[in-house]
């Protein structure tokens, strides 16, 4: 199966969800040389990178006409299979030998079918799922777990480095899926200790800045504790990540779990304390606002 070269300057590049970590991802690749033609639901979420010079297409399809590559970061595996698969549809419009790399967090058995799809059309497939949140896009340091054929890999290569600093070819369609459940439920579990801490220390009467600073340098230390740890300190629940996202992946987790016959009891308590976030009417702000719902059950007022 033919493979298109990857040239800046003369490769063209296509870009579906150009949301809060979409955007920044989008800018990146286009920095390192590479025309971009976009697309995203809500078409003002397009403006940024219009000014930069992209192109801003009516669909999915017409954004696979005019590119060699297109990537996609949209919301739920209902979205991706859409957007790809659907009747207007990246595959629809793609040339053989192009490129699809989906970065959205979605399911295994998705980016499996997603590949076969592709490659009866002569159309390369890779899962490429990313964790650093709204920060690690905006200063392309993500972390980059990769599913896919070696030979497309490499050659998307240059885009991944313009985008991430962790960059781990997992191995085949669905691998990248795999490792992102493994990122999720690692952090799931995490933020629930991080939120219970200050909670604790809150309610101890310490300074939490200061406990962040003691704790976050040593054995406790987490990715979690020091980025939104202050976050949660000065109120500030902006989305890195969204809630109701974030039970998403969950959901994935849990699901691919049962079918392998593994019980992970600390996710699923995880899971139905994110879904008290999201009843309480949280679920469109950053994944730290569990500490809004572990106040709301300690009766704790800020």
């Amino acid at each position: 199966m033919s493979l298109i070269e990857i040239i800046p300057g003369k490769t063209r590049i296509g870009w579906i969800g150009t949301g809060v970590m979409g955007r920044w991802m989008c800018e990146h690749c286009m920095s390192a040389g590479f025309s971009a033609t976009v697309f995203n639901r809500t078409v003002s979420k397009t403006d940024p990178l219009k000014e930069k010079g992209a192109s801003v297409a009516s669909s999915p399809r017409e954004v696979a006409k005019s590119s060699d590559v297109v990537f996609t970061i949209v919301g739920f595996p209902s979205d991706v299979r859409e957007v790809i698969l659907g009747d207007f549809g990246v595959l629809g419009g793609m040339k053989e030998g192009g490129v699809v790399v989906d970065m959205t967090t979605s399911e295994p058995s998705l980016a499996k079918e997603i590949y076969e799809a592709g490659k009866s059309r002569g159309v390369h497939s890779i899962d490429a799922p990313v964790s650093g949140g709204d920060v690690g896009a905006r200063e392309a340091r993500l972390s980059i777990m990769i599913g896919g054929d070696e030979a497309a890999v490499k050659a998307v290569n240059p885009f991944f480095e313009a985008m991430g600093k962790n960059i781990v070819h997992l191995g085949p369609a669905g691998a990248g899926q795999h490792t992102k459940m493994v990122n999720q439920i690692l952090i799931a579990s995490n933020m629930v200790g991080v939120v219970e801490g200050l909670l604790y220390g809150h309610r101890a009467g310490l300074d939490l800045e200061t406990v962040i600073a003691a704790v976050g340098a040593g054995a406790a230390g987490s990715w979690s504790i020091n980025n939104l740890g202050p976050r949660i300190v000065n109120r500030n629940f902006n989305p890195g990540f969204f809630v109701e996202h974030f039970i998403k992946d969950m959901g994935i987790a849990l699901d691919e779990a049962k079918r392998m016959r593994l019980c992970l009891p600390g996710l699923a308590v995880a899971h139905q304390l994110y879904l008290a976030v999201q009843a309480q009417g949280h679920g469109r702000l950053g994944t730290h606002a569990l500490a809004l719902a572990l106040e709301t059950m300690n009766g704790i007022e800020r």
